[in-house]
């Protein structure tokens, strides 16, 4: 992996180097590059949070056994999704 990051990384830097010259922030083929790159990784981000992170916690015994304990867990994950969009509104 390292052997793969070190070589990588010069050639997209080489590579935004030579794009930056023909680029053109606020042209039609930008922007939707730019929204349907977010949009990915938004739902990348998404699906590991929910899927791989959150649903083995919520499939815990210790949670299963009790409905208040899965009561506080849900109201702290929707803080915690309120929270990371009211930061997301300045970023």
């Amino acid at each position: 992996m390292a052997f793969f990051f070190a070589i990588t990384t010069p050639f997209g830097i080489a590579l935004g180097i030579a794009l930056s010259t023909i680029y053109r922030n606020n042209s039609h083929s930008a922007l939707v590059t730019v929204g349907l790159l977010n949009a990915c990784s938004s739902g990348l981000l998404i699906y590991m949070a929910l899927v791989d992170l959150l649903a083995a916690d919520f499939m815990g015994p210790k949670i299963q056994g009790s409905v208040n304990l899965q009561i506080k867990c849900f109201i702290a994950a929707l803080l915690g999704c309120g929270g990371m969009s009211l930061i997301a509104k300045w970023a």
